[in-house]
Order: C-alpha cells, then structure tokens, then sequence
C-alpha cells in the first residue's frame, strides 16, 4: 500500500495512494461501515496492525472500483488534492551523513567506521510536489537524494536480526542543505533545518511492497540533467544496523523518519560547484518508491 497525507480544500487528510487517485481513509470507512481512522499518520502508526488491517480493506475495495472504472465519494484524482509529507508531525527526524560507499570516494574521505548521525526539524518537512524556499541568509544550497524509513511500532535495544519488524514503510527524501551555514557552524544541524528543506513523499510505501530496500536505484535530476545517480546497494550501514545502532541510545517511536544518507553526484562536490537557485527544478527518484519534483524559489 501506499500510505499518503493530503489536503483537500485545504483540510488535512490521510489515506491511500492508488494510481492516479487519492483514497481519504475517513470518508472509506463510513462508506464501509469499517472503524475510523485517524486523521493524522503517525496517530494512525501508533494504532498498529488495527490500523494497517481497516487500510488494506479500504485498498481492496477501493482498487477493485477503480479497476471497474467506477467511482465513490471517498475517491479523488490527485490532481484535485495537494500531497503532503506521509508523516508530517514525527517525533524524530534522524538523517545518517556519508552513508555511500561511492559518496565518500567523491569527497576523498574515508568510510565512517560508525554511523554519522545528526536531525532535522519538522519545520523542514515538505510535500512531494511543494517550493523548495530559499532562505536568504545562504548562497550554497545543495540537494541530496535519499531513501528515508519509518518507524512503525515502538522499540529500545532493538537487536539487528528482529530490527526490520519494527519498519512501517519508505518514502523519498531529499536532504536539502546549506552549505556554507554546514561548514561555519561546524555542525550540521542549522544548515539542514531551514524551512521547506525535507521535501518528501509522493507516500509512504509500506515495507511488504519492497521485497529489498538494499537493491534500489536512486537518481536525482537538477533541471532535467542526472546530477545524482547510484542504488542503494552502496549503502554502508544497511537498515537493520541503523535500526539496532540508534535504538541502543533512544526509543524509536511510530512516524519517526530515518534518512539514510545521499550517494555521489552532490552540489558542492562537483567542479566547479552546483548550487540552487531561484526556478530551478529538483527531481528526486527512487526505484518502486516515487518521485519528487520540487521547483526552487
């Protein structure tokens, strides 16, 4: 399934991706005399396997009448509704830095012997297809693809070999940065939170439909050109051992979002340097997952 949040008239809904078509979970379940539904998706996470169970319902019968060319009122083209990020109020937001195998021979640096981990804000969370802002205080904003995970059940102390039970889905991220805010500060975390600079989406793809998120193509297109372009095969630290990694330190909560890092092909590793700018258009691809178009401004 794939799992999205949108508005429709500029009220905030959740449901399902199929096609072309938006399904509100809301509308589905008084259609199908079915238990409600939240209206927020990490509220709808915490619910568990009740949740995940009335969702597939909803997906069967809602795939059966678009099939049929039928229609019903909890059905809605996706271009009458604005997508949103899947999971648009998580507790965490956890990115992992020089995480390529091939990224890292880009910069000539060494691979980490140990996961670089820093956060973003929920103030940096963006639709799939929503402006990217530029936020005036910098001129060296860079883009990086990403395959983000998230968190589907509570855990702490989570051992590698069960760390997969505890994935709802993927989405695409991408990991917008300010450069020069990156290196003065000496720290990350400034530098990637500036508003609008997590774009993700177009949904949640839950994990049952991604047989092996270690064998995935990954590309980015800067203005129609591949500026980015890898699988994540050349991850170095694989999700199971991100998972175990970060769960000896804190709880991983419903909705919390993992990014995993960008492969090579980056702004400000190229020579000369590749920066955004106003009207310029990002294209952000993984393989089975979705895309991201998100225009500069």
């Amino acid at each position: 399934m794939k799992l999205a949040t949108f508005f429709l008239k500029k009220e905030k809904h959740i449901g399902l991706l199929i096609n072309d078509y938006v399904v509100d979970f809301d509308l589905a379940a008084k259609r199908m005399r079915i238990p409600s539904f939240p209206r927020d998706m990490k509220e709808f996470l915490e619910m568990g396997s009740v949740a995940m169970n009335n969702a597939r319902v909803v997906h069967e019968k809602a795939f059966e009448l678009l099939s049929q060319g039928k229609q019903s009122n909890y059905l809605f083209p996706v271009k009458s509704v604005k997508l949103w990020a899947p999971v648009d109020k998580p507790e965490k937001i956890i990115c992992i830095g020089q995480n390529y195998i091939d990224h890292c021979r880009e910069q000539g640096v060494e691979p980490p012997e140990r996961p670089i981990v820093f956060a973003k804000f929920w103030n940096t969370l963006n639709g799939p297809s929503e402006p990217v802002l530029l936020p005036g205080v910098s001129d060296k904003i860079d883009y990086e693809a990403e395959l983000a995970f998230v968190i589907g059940k509570r855990g702490r102390n989570i051992s590698i070999d069960q760390a997969m039970k505890y994935v709802a889905g993927y989405m695409v991220l991408n990991d917008i940065t300010a450069r020069d805010i990156q290196k003065s500060d000496g720290q990350w975390v400034r530098g990637k939170s500036c508003d609008t600079f997590a774009p993700c989406g177009p949904s949640l793809v839950t994990k049952d439909e991604i047989k092996d998120p270690h064998l995935l193509k990954i590309s980015l297109k800067l203005n129609g050109k591949v500026m980015q372009e890898s699988s994540t095969s050349n991850l170095i630290f694989k999700i199971p051992f991100l998972i175990e990694y970060l769960s000896k330190s804190m709880t991983l909560q419903p909705g919390d979002i993992v990014s995993t890092g960008t492969p090579p092909g980056v702004g400000f590793a190229r020579k000369p340097p590749v920066f955004l700018k106003a009207g310029d258009v990002i294209e952000t691809f993984i393989e089975n997952i979705g895309c991201l178009k998100n225009k500069i401004k």
